[in-house]
């Protein structure tokens, strides 16, 4: 690696500042189809998750607008937010320590984009245009009969592809039951709606059709996160350079030759490593930001060893001290510490959910509202009450009971109430304490939600009275 003038930009600019289209040879071997696998599970999940439901939940639901949210089938509300908080946290403390440990692997198996770019639009690629040569010719062609036919066939079904996902994004903000509803009345009666998915579409469009791998290069910050997080002890895609370089570097192979007396390394500088990754990079010049270890130029270069009869492994999994000195893996003090700070993440989010209650309860004093004096001399003053259903069934014989004192809860619609599944209940509700219980102006007292005789939820509330009792 004589020349670092690699580094001064990126591998999809030329040299005059224009874009350098990739043509990326189509890939094949045993990471590859290893990552259909993971990669159609991946997407079989993303177009079904929601249309499943369980207990009549949608599987996952992200309705911002309703603020009403499902994940795995468990309805969450805007009460609920500190746990989505929690969630986001250990994601990034997630991403982080695998990065550490394994690098940008996320973006090369699990990334939607990655995903969709690589496994669904790249292979009509293929099919249409046919494999990276023919790519390059068709594009020099003038626009003749069949450019227009190959070109144009590959231009709709991109966008019929990215209608699809626009739906099904949609269905994951506004729920898949209110989406059937629009698609069977027809796009003139929600218009509304039917003119942002298709300017959605369009942006997916123009993701996958022209910007492609620039959401990795550009676009996202992982690439960027990973160079603060790689250290040598990190797992990564990478060439062995000890090996593919020796003494005098790389030669073009030539039967019959020893290389290893000349001082040659196993790299036979072919190309197919280079010819066959997605964002266009030398995977022989060292980790860069553009790799999203794809694994596309492990395949390439372990076929080509196997043809010249060298040993594969020249592009693999491994980090910088594996390479240069043969160091294993080792679960480093970094590792530990985000590890250890994972573990308590994820065991406080199993503690918040085991104790998140399945009904919340508001009880806030009417504003403006003094005390009042009972004919039975209590003192009484005015709530108003919000109960949150949180479960999928409706919650009946509710009803509410003072715990901190001696006094009575009075609704003003009856002595029970019922809250329907997923819903809010609100009304008002008067509480009387003797004078006996007071002590001054501010008394906080606590309420419990039964249901029945089964107390469910407790809350406390303010008891406004008077200075003081002589």
């Amino acid at each position: 690696m004589e020349d670092d003038n690699f580094r001064d930009s990126i591998g999809t600019i030329t040299d005059d500042g224009k874009r350098q289209w990739v043509y990326p040879k189509k890939p094949s071997g045993i990471f590859y189809k290893y990552r259909k696998w993971v990669s159609y599970a991946l997407l079989v999940f993303l177009f079904a998750a929601p249309f499943v439901k369980i207990n009549g939940n949608q599987f996952l639901l992200f309705n911002v607008l309703e603020r009403k949210f499902n994940i795995f089938g468990f309805p969450f509300w805007p009460q609920d937010f500190y746990l989505v908080v929690i969630s986001m946290i250990i994601g990034v403390v997630f991403i982080t320590l695998f990065t550490v440990a394994f690098g940008r692997i996320f973006c090369g198996w699990i990334c939607p984009q990655t995903i969709f770019m690589e496994m669904v639009f790249r292979r009509i690629e293929y099919a249409i245009e046919g494999d990276r040569g023919k790519q390059i010719r068709l594009d020099k062609m003038p626009w003749n009969k069949e450019k227009i036919i190959k070109k144009g066939s590959k231009w709709f079904i991109f966008y019929v592809i990215s209608f699809l996902i626009a739906n099904v994004f949609l269905a994951y903000l506004i729920g898949s039951d209110e989406l059937l509803k629009y698609v069977s009345e027809g796009p003139k009666a929600h218009l509304g709606s039917f003119i942002p998915l298709l300017i959605f579409s369009f942006v997916f469009y123009f993701i996958f059709a022209w910007f492609r791998e620039q959401v990795c290069v550009i676009a996202c910050p992982y690439g960027r996160l990973q160079g603060v997080l790689l250290d040598n002890k990190s797992i990564v895609v990478a060439y062995d350079h000890k090996r593919g370089e020796a003494e005098n570097g790389r030669k073009k192979f030539r039967k019959k030759e020893d290389r290893e007396a000349l001082g040659y390394g196993d790299c036979i500088d072919c190309f197919q490593c280079v010819h066959v990754c997605p964002t266009g990079i030398d995977i022989r010049n060292g980790t860069q930001l553009e790799c999203v270890n794809c694994t596309a130029c492990i395949d390439a270069c372990d076929e080509i060893m196997e043809k010249v009869d060298l040993p594969k492994g020249l592009i693999r999994y491994a980090s910088e001290d594996n390479i240069t000195k043969k160091a294993k893996f080792q679960f480093s003090p970094r590792l530990k510490a985000y590890t250890g700070v994972l573990t308590i993440l994820v065991g406080l989010l199993v503690g918040l959910l085991f104790i998140r209650s399945n009904i919340e309860a508001d009880i806030l004093r009417l504003p403006g509202q003094l005390y009042e004096t009972t004919d039975q001399g209590n003192l009484s003053n005015v709530y108003t009450y919000k109960l949150l259903n949180k479960t999928t069934y409706a919650m009946d014989s509710l009803n509410f009971k003072i715990l901190s004192h001696k006094g009575e809860v009075k609704l003003v619609t009856g002595n029970y109430f019922t809250v329907n599944e997923a819903d809010l209940s609100q009304g008002t509700l008067f509480i009387e304490l003797p004078p006996s219980e007071i002590e001054g102006e501010e008394n906080k007292i606590k309420i419990g939600v039964y249901q029945g005789n089964k107390l469910i939820e407790k809350t406390t509330t303010n008891f406004m009275g008077p200075h003081s009792f002589n």
